[in-house]
């Protein structure tokens, strides 16, 4: 007979990952969506959609809307990304250079917090 402890543990993990990433999901788009609601941009719904939510971060940047297809291009998204994230912690009355952390892992997410959840000045 076969021993299928070993499928228990496997599936265990793939459940707790599933759910973090899950999490992180919620946790990202809600912040983008209230960001987004802060600066009064129409349509923050869209931050739940992934290809969506590209457009309504140039949206937020103000940014020409066929900016999204730079997100696109190799090293080019980069430079992109980082513009973006500096000009929306301006917009957001936040210093400017605090866009340059969004491009540090797990720091991206406090960086994310403190533009969401700041109260207008």
């Amino acid at each position: 007979m076969a021993n299928w402890g070993w499928f228990s543990s496997v599936a265990q993990a793939w459940v707790v990952t599933l759910c973090v990433c899950v999490a992180l999901y919620v946790s990202v788009t809600l912040c983008l969506y209230l960001i987004a609601r802060k600066v009064d941009i129409p349509d923050a719904w869209f931050a739940w959609i992934p290809v969506l939510k590209l457009i309504l971060i140039c949206r937020v940047a103000d940014k020409p809307g066929w900016w999204f297809l730079l997100f696109f291009i190799p090293l080019v998204n980069i430079v992109v990304y980082l513009d973006i994230w500096m000009t929306i912690a301006e917009s957001r009355d936040q210093p400017s250079w605090l866009g340059l952390f969004m491009i540090v892992p797990v720091v991206n997410f406090i960086i994310l917090g403190i533009l969401a959840f700041t109260p207008e000045l």
